[in-house]
C-alpha cells in the first residue's frame, strides 16, 4: 500500500525542475491549483484547456505570482475527439519527454447534451476524452522513465454503475448517476491501464485520486448549462460554505503526481471525515471501481468508441 501520510503538503514535493507536466482543465479550481503548485516548484507546466482565453488569463495570473514559473498553453476540448488528436499531435510534435500527466478536467451534473461524437457530455468529457488523450500521448510518458497518469476520480464514483451496453450514454435518466458512472469508469480505466503498464514491464504507473469536497465550480458550472439556475446556485452555495480550498482540493492530485512512495493503481485522496477533508491519503475505492473484468470490458469498448489503442497490450 505505500505510506499512508496524514500530514503531507505540497512542501514535501521536492524540486520538479526539467520535469514536463500536462494538466487537463487547468485553468480553473483543482486543476488551477494543481497547476500553480507544479509551476511553483519548477516543473514546466501544460495546461491542457478548452477556453484558451480564460487559460491565458490563468497563465498570466501564475505568471504574475510565482517567483519562478514555466507555463504553456494547449487548446483541448475532451468533448471533441477531433480537438483530442489534433491537441495529442501537437504535444507528441512539441515535447521530447512527458512526466506527469494529470486528468482533472471534467464536467459534473450538466444536463443532457450529446457531443459531437454522438456521446452524453459527462462520459465524454470526464472518461472518453481521458482515455482518448492518454493512449495517443502514451509513447511519450513511456519513454520519460518513472512516469506518471494521475486520472481525478470522485467519491461520487460510489453511486455508479457501467451499462456496458451504452457506455456512450444514448439512455442516460439521472444526471447525478451519470456523473458518478463516469468517475466509476476513471477509476476502472486506473485499474485496467495500471496493469497493462505493469505486465508490459514500464516504469510508467497509473494511479487515482480524489479532492474531496472542495470550494470549486465545477457543480455549479455544470448545472448553469441547463435551466439548474436555481441548483446551481445551491451547489455553489454549499461548496463556497463548506468545501476546503481549490488548494488543498488539489494536494492528492500532487501527492499522487510527485511523492516517491505512491505504487501503481493507487488511489489517493483526503485523510478526514469519510474522505471530505485533509492532507492526502490512500484510500479505498468501491469494489467496483476495481473489478479487473469490468476494467477489462470498458477498456476494450472505449477503444471501439474513440479509435484509440494503446501502445501497451493486455496481457495474455
Amino acid at each position: 500500500m505505500g505510506r499512508t501520510t496524514t500530514a503531507w503538503n505540497p512542501g514535501e514535493m521536492g524540486d520538479q525542475t526539467g520535469k514536463v507536466a500536462l494538466v487537463t482543465g487547468a485553468n480553473s479550481g483543482i486543476g488551477l491549483g494543481t497547476a500553480r503548485a507544479l509551476a511553483d516548484h519548477g516543473a514546466h507546466v501544460i495546461m491542457a484547456c478548452r477556453d484558451l482565453q480564460k487559460a491565458r488569463r490563468a497563465a498570466d495570473v501564475l505568471e504574475n505570482e510565482l517567483e519562478r514559473s514555466s507555463i504553456e498553453l494547449l487548446e483541448l476540448d475532451l468533448a471533441d475527439l477531433v480537438s483530442v488528436r489534433r491537441a495529442a499531435a501537437q504535444l507528441l510534435s512539441a515535447h521530447a519527454r512527458l512526466d506527469v500527466l494529470i486528468n482533472n478536467a471534467g464536467v459534473m451534473g450538466t444536463p443532457y447534451r450529446q457531443t459531437s461524437d454522438g456521446f452524453e457530455l459527462q462520459m465524454a468529457t470526464n472518461h472518453l476524452g481521458h482515455f482518448a488523450f492518454t493512449g495517443l500521448v502514451l509513447e511519450r510518458l513511456l519513454t520519460s522513465g518513472r512516469s506518471r497518469v494521475v486520472t481525478v476520480s470522485s467519491n461520487m464514483h460510489r453511486i455508479g454503475h457501467i451499462d456496458f451496453d451504452d457506455v456512450g450514454g444514448d439512455k442516460i435518466g439521472n444526471t447525478w448517476l451519470h456523473y458518478g458512472s463516469s468517475k466509476l469508469a476513471n477509476l476502472l480505466f486506473t485499474t485496467e491501464l495500471s496493469r497493462r503498464l505493469r505486465a508490459d514491464g514500464a516504469t510508467t504507473i497509473a494511479v487515482a485520486s480524489h479532492p474531496g469536497w472542495t470550494r470549486s465550480n465545477l457543480a455549479g458550472s455544470g448545472a448553469a448549462l441547463g435551466d439548474g439556475k436555481t441548483r446551481a446556485r445551491v451547489a455553489g452555495t454549499f461548496g463556497h460554505l463548506f468545501g476546503q480550498s481549490t488548494a488543498v482540493g488539489a494536494w492528492p492530485s500532487l501527492y499522487a503526481a510527485t511523492a516517491p512512495e505512491v505504487t501503481p493503481g493507487q488511489y489517493i485522496g483526503p485523510s478526514h471525515a469519510f474522505q471530505m477533508f485533509g492532507p492526502p491519503t490512500v484510500v479505498r475505492p468501491s469494489r467496483r471501481a476495481t473489478d479487473a473484468a469490468a476494467a477489462a470490458r470498458l477498456w476494450e469498448i472505449s477503444e471501439k468508441l474513440t479509435g484509440v489503442r494503446y501502445p501497451v497490450p493486455a496481457p495474455a
